[in-house]
């Protein structure tokens, strides 16, 4: 059992990654995504060899399939995203955010699959919609989620008009510098206290499992549906073990690539503001409006829940599934990041000839 001392020593070494090269700590990034495949194997092969059937190997697979896909949901992209261009814009390398935010999200679905597996029936109190477990914490989760999203949309939808402004007066020939660029008037005071808790990609985690407490997307509930009739089917205990994690596994893999992506996307477009103005202000504006229009949504539907409202538009809110909205979002992001590359290329071999 790990001591005292241990315990602190082990929390000093996190805290000194941040320090650490990039390198290093995309090597311990990426280990920790490793680690979590390699569990998820070892869980798998436990429970064969314990007498398992080849349907948990399907089942695993299957998991692993839902949590690519949810991984491509529009808020966990918008979550990521907006919280990655706060902390590059602070002049830091997040590499983590991904990882610290699908993690908190999939603590939920472990936790949940945990108890499945070992018979607590609460769980599906929490599932069954319309239930008062399942109520509360759809409106906890979707309302942490809705305002979290709102408040980094408006902080970046800030930096937004500040760039446009900024890039208005490079054309009339000014200088610039990073500061320039930064968010600024009444929003950016606004939510300096608030945001200012959000200060190492670590505080992410904690969104992240908030995010996760409404079980409000088909894919979560649908794995915790297959991993109980996969323990009535008689599927090894381990096995179904490895259902979460596996789901866990590859949300994890594809949020920290997200986050990283989306953290090389930022820092080049703020390694050159002059040169890259035009581009740092697409990118900051579309991360701003996804994170606004998700927070109006998830927030719509948290009304409609509470207040029990009728309107067509609360009820759209309610029942809308963004889900396949995030691959756009995704492409969007790369399509932009793809045309200032080959700008930038065009310009290069201009200057060169």
């Amino acid at each position: 059992m790990a001591t005292i001392e241990q315990v602190a020593a082990l929390n000093r070494l996190y805290r000194r990654r941040a320090h650490l090269p990039l390198r290093t700590r995309l090597l311990v990034t990426f280990g920790a995504v490793a680690a979590l495949h390699a569990a998820a194997v070892v869980l798998l092969g436990a429970g064969a060899a314990g007498g398992g059937q080849p349907l948990g190997i399907g089942l695993v697979l299957t998991a692993y399939l839902a949590g690519v896909k949810h991984s491509y949901d529009w808020d966990h992209l918008a979550a990521i995203d907006n919280s990655t261009r706060k902390f590059a814009a602070e002049h830091r390398d997040p590499v983590s955010v991904g990882f610290a935010f699908s993690l908190g999200h999939s603590s939920v679905v472990v936790l949940a699959g945990v108890l499945v597996v070992a018979g607590a029936s609460l769980v599906g109190g929490f599932m069954e919609e319309g239930t008062a477990g399942n109520l509360l914490l759809g409106i906890i989760g979707s309302g942490v989620s809705g305002l979290f999203l709102l408040a980094m949309g408006a902080f970046n939808g800030s930096a937004f008009l500040r760039t446009l402004k900024v890039y208005r007066s490079v054309r009339n020939g000014a200088a610039i510098s990073h500061h320039d660029l930064a968010a600024r008037g009444f929003v950016a005071r606004l939510l300096a206290r608030p945001l200012a808790r959000v200060r190492h990609p670590r505080n992410i985690y904690v969104i992240g499992f908030l995010f996760g407490l409404g079980f409000d997307t088909a894919t979560t509930i649908g794995l915790l549906v297959m991993t109980t009739a996969a323990s009535l089917a008689g599927v090894s205990p381990l096995a179904l073990l490895a259902l979460p994690l596996a789901f866990t596994a590859a949300m994890t893999l594809c949020d920290t690539v997200n986050g990283v992506a989306m953290m090389r996307m930022y820092r080049s477009a703020l390694t050159d503001p002059r040169r890259k103005l035009g581009f740092n202000a697409a990118i900051t504006g579309i991360s701003a409006v996804s994170a606004l229009f998700i927070s109006l949504i998830t927030l719509g539907g948290v009304l409609h829940e509470v207040f029990g409202l009728e309107d067509p538009l609360t009820s759209w809110f309610g029942s809308g599934d963004l889900g396949d909205a995030g691959l756009l979002l995704v492409a969007l992001l790369m399509s932009v990041w793809a045309a200032a590359w080959l700008y930038g290329r065009r310009n290069a071999s201009v200057r060169g000839s």
